[in-house]
């Protein structure tokens, strides 16, 4: 019970993820380019969007430990683990990338808020934000790439 309501938080919280991402780093772009001012609004955009992929990390950290797609601890041998596509994408891929993404992301608005200039700023998080979404997309399992994976 406990697994399938963090596996459909963790699916739902996707999309608002995707979104505020996106939202910020069109945002950062549009800014960037034209010159314009670092705002409070823009600042609270990057925030939520940061936020947002930390608790959506966090919950799938949680979900890591007690999937039954993750077989860690379950006796089965590392190998075997890597030799099975899904295992491998759980196990590995998957966790990787989200780690790679967030790092990239908590970096990007850890740099822009210590630059003085706004325009640095909004390019530093286009350019973070940016990277983190584009990892976030290859790690995402999408149900062409990973059979029964859903959309939601």
């Amino acid at each position: 019970m406990f697994y399938n309501i963090l596996l459909h938080a963790h699916s739902g919280l996707r999309w608002i993820v995707l979104i505020l991402l996106l939202a910020a780093i069109v945002t950062a772009f549009r800014k960037w380019q034209a010159h314009d001012e670092y705002t409070p609004g823009d600042n609270k955009l990057y925030l939520f969007a940061l936020i947002a992929t930390h608790t959506q990390f966090l919950i799938g950290l949680i979900l890591y430990f007690i999937s039954p797609k993750v077989p860690l601890g379950t006796g089965v041998d590392f190998g075997s683990i890597m030799r099975e596509s899904i295992y491998r994408f759980y196990t590995v891929e998957h966790i990787a990338g989200m780690l790679i993404a967030v790092v990239l992301i908590t970096i990007g608005r850890s740099k822009s808020r210590r630059l003085s200039g706004p325009i640095q700023k909004h390019r530093t998080v286009f350019v973070f934000f940016g990277l983190g979404l584009l990892v976030i997309l290859a790690s995402i399992p999408w149900p062409s790439r990973i059979p029964g994976a859903g959309w939601f």
